[in-house]
């Protein structure tokens, strides 16, 4: 079943806001060198979330999916990254 463009016009823009989502507090963590206020769980929770978005949707070869869980996983790493580099 062929889908139309305007769906896919849907999800590729719900892809790019779920992908932009962390850009904010990667932003922020990096400027003040802080991410006291940001909990280890929910970190760990959305990283694990997107490995498995990430395989589902390779396996199916879902772009809208594979690009933002690809931005987020990316995103994400370097929150934790700076979840235990940086002194709280």
């Amino acid at each position: 079943m062929e889908v139309p463009m305007w769906v896919n016009f849907i999800g590729h823009f719900g892809a790019f806001l779920s992908a932009i989502t962390f850009i904010p507090q990667v932003w922020q963590a990096w400027k003040t060198k802080s991410v006291k206020d940001l909990s280890l769980g929910m970190l760990l929770i959305v990283f694990t979330s997107v490995i498995v978005w990430l395989v589902y949707g390779i396996y199916l070869m879902l772009w809208p999916v594979i690009i933002a869980n690809g931005v987020i996983f990316f995103l994400s790493l370097i929150l934790l990254y700076f979840k235990f580099t940086f002194k709280n």
